[in-house]
């Protein structure tokens, strides 16, 4: 994370931490990003979802329309990563 941390990505998740509700994220995410870039974040934590619930990654691949190698990187952040995967799959369960 290191490589990535800096004052302008704070000054990014401070505008995130900032946002109220959901009509502001689609206002903002909508101009922060490209429409490929949303469905394919959209697609990452679905897939990080599916993972948990024990999903196969061909039954991942099939339903979420993304490729094995996308689920394969993204069970590597639930087992090696940072954690922010799974902290956000505790916080959804909760809700």
């Amino acid at each position: 994370m290191s490589n990535i941390k800096n004052e302008s990505t704070d000054k990014l998740f401070k505008a995130i931490l900032s946002l109220k509700d959901v009509d502001d994220c689609y206002k903002f995410f909508q101009d922060l990003c490209t429409v490929k870039e949303l469905k394919d974040m959209a697609q990452r934590l679905e897939t990080a979802i599916l993972l948990d619930e024990g999903n196969s990654y061909l039954q991942i691949a099939d339903k979420v329309g993304t490729s094995a190698a996308t689920v394969s990187r993204v069970n590597r952040c639930l087992e090696y990563g940072t954690g922010g995967y799974k902290e956000i799959l505790a916080r959804i369960k909760e809700n």
